[in-house]
C-alpha cells in the first residue's frame, strides 16, 4: 500500500508480531492529516460480475456520472489526490468498457489494465477493514391526517432552519440572530413543530418514525391503499447518537442481539422508556414528498444493491467502489457473500469514519429486515484511472 505517491511497505503497515491484537474501533476517526485512501498492491477485486450485472449497475453508474458532470461537483475535488477530471473520466471510461466489452473476462482484464485499487484505511488507518452497515426505505403504515390510531409525524423543513450553500445546517433563525436548531428532546418536548402545516403524514408509534429517520426516507401506506413517498429534506443539524448503541449500554439489549426486531420488542415491553431513549439521540430529520425513488447527499436517487454511503468528509462523491463482505449477518457472522461494484452516492449520520459504510438495500419489508440485521465487516476498495495509462 502506498498513500499515493509515498510509499509504504505492506509488511510494516500489517505487522503484529509480539503485538497484543488491538480491538476493533470502527468509529476512531483518522488522525489529523492521515489518508483515507491507501494505494492497493494485493490481489484484484473480482470484476467479472460487474459485466453479469451490467443491466443493474448502469442506472446507478449513470446517476454517479450525471453528478460529477455538474460544474457543482468541481467544489469537492480534489479530495485524497482524487481531481475532478480523474474522477468523472474514471467513471465515463468504465461505461465504455462495459459497453463495449465481449465478455465478462475481457472486461475484466480492461480494468485491471487501466485502472489502479485503493483501499480505504479502515478502523485502523492501514487498510484493516470497515464495518458495513444497512439502510433502506422502510414500508410504514400511516395517514394523512392525525388519528387515534396514527399520531406521530413526519415534518416538512421549517423555515426557519438556515443552511449554508453547502447543504450543511446554520442554525435556526431568530430575531437575534442564528443560533443552533434545538434539539430532538426539545423539539419534541416543547412542540416546536407543532400547528406550523409542518406535518406530511402520521406513522403509528414513534418506533416507526424511528425508523424512518435512521433510514432518512419512507414509504408510507395510506388507509386507502395509496402509497405516499418521502425523501431527505434535512436535520436540526445536531449529532446522530445510535439507538442500539445507548440501549446495549444501558443494558436493556445484548451487544450481537440489535437489530429493529429487537428494538421494536423492546419498546413494547418499555413504553416508558421510549421518550427517554430516543431523545438521547439530538439529531431530528426532516422530509420532504417525492416521487420515484429517494435521493441520496448527492440528491441522485439511491439504487437498491449499488449505492454506498460513506462519510463525504474523507472519501470522492459519486465514485467507485468495490464491496467486499457478506450479507446477511450480525456482529460478523457468516452470511451471504457479497461482492459488488457499487457507487458511493450517500452519506449517513452514523457513517462518520474511514471504518464505516452504510449499504442502501432497497424498498420494503426485505430490505428492512436485511438492513436491521446487517452489521459486518469487510473491505472497500475504490477505482480510480492509472495516472500512467
Amino acid at each position: 500500500m502506498k498513500r499515493f505517491s509515498t510509499l509504504i511497505p505492506l509488511a510494516l503497515l500489517l505487522a503484529t508480531a509480539c503485538v497484543a491484537p488491538k480491538e476493533k474501533d470502527f468509529e476512531t476517526p483518522l488522525p489529523a492529516g492521515a489518508a483515507a485512501l491507501l494505494e492497493w498492491d494485493g490481489a484484484w477485486p473480482e470484476m467479472t460480475s460487474a459485466w453479469y450485472d451490467r443491466d443493474e449497475l448502469m442506472p446507478a453508474l449513470e446517476r454517479s456520472i450525471e453528478w460529477t458532470d455538474r460544474d457543482y461537483a468541481r467544489n469537492f475535488f480534489p479530495i485524497e489526490g482524487v481531481t475532478h477530471h480523474r474522477a468523472l473520466d474514471s467513471l465515463l471510461r468504465f461505461r465504455e468498457l462495459l459497453l463495449e466489452a465481449h465478455d465478462a473476462r475481457s472486461f475484466e482484464r480492461a480494468v485491471q489494465r487501466e485502472y489502479q485499487v485503493y483501499t480505504s484505511a479502515g478502523w485502523d488507518g492501514k487498510g484493516g477493514g470497515v464495518l458495513f452497515t444497512g439502510y433502506c426505505t422502510p414500508i410504514l403504515d400511516g395517514s394523512s391526517v392525525a388519528t387515534a390510531e396514527f399520531a406521530y409525524p413526519l415534518y416538512a423543513l421549517p423555515d426557519d432552519l438556515v443552511k449554508n450553500s453547502d447543504g450543511s445546517i446554520q442554525g435556526r433563525r431568530t430575531a437575534d440572530g442564528i443560533e443552533p436548531y434545538p434539539a430532538r428532546s426539545v423539539i419534541e418536548a416543547n412542540s416546536t413543530l407543532a400547528g406550523r402545516g409542518l406535518e406530511l403524514v402520521w406513522l403509528r408509534d414513534p418506533i416507526d418514525a424511528f425508523i424512518a429517520h435512521v433510514n432518512g426516507s419512507a414509504f408510507v401506506r395510506l388507509p386507502d391503499g395509496q402509497m405516499a413517498r418521502f425523501g431527505y429534506a434535512g436535520t436540526n443539524g445536531r449529532e446522530y447518537t445510535s439507538l442500539g448503541r445507548e440501549l446495549v449500554s444501558a443494558g436493556r439489549l445484548q451487544r450481537g442481539t440489535v437489530n429493529l426486531k429487537t428494538i421494536r420488542g423492546w419498546a413494547r415491553q418499555h413504553p416508558d422508556e421510549v421518550d427517554d431513549f430516543l431523545n438521547r439521540n439530538e439529531r431530528f430529520v426532516f422530509f420532504t414528498p417525492i416521487t420515484g425513488n429517494p435521493r441520496g447527499s448527492l440528491n441522485v436517487e439511491v439504487t437498491g444493491g449499488r449505492t454506498l454511503a460513506t462519510d463525504k468528509s474523507l472519501f470522492p462523491r459519486g465514485a467507485l467502489v468495490y464491496v467486499d463482505t457478506h450479507l446477511p449477518g450480525a456482529e460478523y457472522t457468516d452470511g451471504e457473500e457479497y461482492h459488488r461494484v457499487m457507487l458511493d452516492q450517500d452519506t449517513g449520520g452514523a457513517i462518520r469514519t474511514a471504518g464505516r459504510a452504510d449499504i442502501y438495500l432497497g424498498v420494503g419489508d426485505h430490505a428492512e429486515e436485511l438492513a436491521g440485521t446487517t452489521r459486518v465487516e469487510g473491505q472497500l476498495y475504490y477505482l480510480f484511472l492509472r495516472d500512467d495509462r
